[in-house]
């Protein structure tokens, strides 16, 4: 009997509390929840004395009120942005003003491919396109802060730009968006891409890490197993938009319908994006083809 991919969905910290989650670790909820969000932005703060803030969070003024009082003492090092969304690094202008601390991320926001027509209103509405870090951090780069390094992994998939960020010598990742435990992460285009979501699924499983502290929900403290879990529950996804095209579904509303069951209707939206990545993943492998450039009100059939 194959093992079940299970959600963690007793995680419900208050807002605004300082709580370490790991040595040399403190974690802030941000008062943002949301059927996207769970129950609100993680920002962590790494290290005493010199402090790494990592997703610093929404511009809201609680939770900057909140992590300003964490940082009383201490002087903060570095912002670190693992993903361009609005629920995680608007707020590092602020902080940025504030301590004149340096920010830190893979670069600015960038959809995965040309957004088609109307999908740029996506972008706009999701995403901070405002945010350029002052220190870009490629792919395997090392930002010291006090007695921590953390290493940034790109990670595509949820977006073209995101990044987790391991702690070096201790086993922890900070994994963004990529890895959650209350949720799949989503993967919605022009934005992400789901052949990069796949492959930095398989980087992160061949690691060892030993813990993941992510964007939104509680740790994850057996994170290849989970990891493993989640690459199989997407494919098991795939495999069921492949037999509803085989079906003769042609619409992805039509394929929603069918393999979402149960679901709540205002994450409907959401669900036809991730099968519209599916299926741009299974065009790009020649297993599907559309007619006209694919997007979410196109028609699809197999090959």
């Amino acid at each position: 009997m194959s093992e079940a991919l299970e959600f963690d969905l007793g995680y419900d910290p208050a807002p605004g509390v300082v709580e370490t989650v790991a040595p040399g670790v403190r974690r802030i909820l941000a008062p943002n929840p949301s059927p996207f969000t769970f129950r609100g932005t993680n920002t962590y703060l790494v290290g005493s004395g010199d402090v790494a803030v990592i997703d610093p969070g929404p511009d809201n003024a609680d939770h900057l009120a909140a992590i300003e009082h964490a940082l009383q003492g201490e002087r903060l090092a570095a912002i670190l942005i693992t993903h361009t969304h609005r629920d995680h690094s608007p707020l590092a202008a602020a902080l940025k003003a504030r301590h004149g601390a340096p920010t830190h991320g893979f670069g600015p926001h960038r959809p995965a491919r040309p957004p088609h027509p109307g999908e740029d209103l996506q972008l706009d509405a999701s995403n901070d396109l405002e945010f350029i870090p002052d220190v870009a951090v490629a792919d395997g780069e090392t930002i010291t802060v006090g007695d921590h390094r953390l290493t940034g992994l790109h990670t595509p998939g949820h977006t073209g730009n995101h990044m987790a960020f391991a702690l070096e010598g201790t086993g922890l990742l900070f994994s963004g968006d990529h890895v959650m435990g209350w949720s799949t992460s989503i993967v919605a285009p022009p934005d992400g891409d789901m052949a990069d979501y796949m492959a930095s699924l398989d980087r992160l499983i061949k690691r060892d890490d030993t813990l993941y502290l992510a964007g939104h929900g509680g740790p994850i403290r057996e994170p290849q197993r989970f990891t493993r879990l989640l690459a199989l529950h997407r494919r098991q996804r795939e495999t069921a938009i492949l037999k509803r095209l085989q079906a003769g579904d042609r619409a992805i509303p039509d394929i929603v319908d069918r393999i979402y069951k149960g679901l709540n209707p205002g994450l409907k939206g959401a669900a036809g994006l991730s099968v519209l990545a599916h299926l741009e993943d299974l065009i790009g492998r020649g297993l599907v083809k559309s007619e006209g450039a694919p997007g979410i009100r196109g028609s699809f059939r197999p090959r």
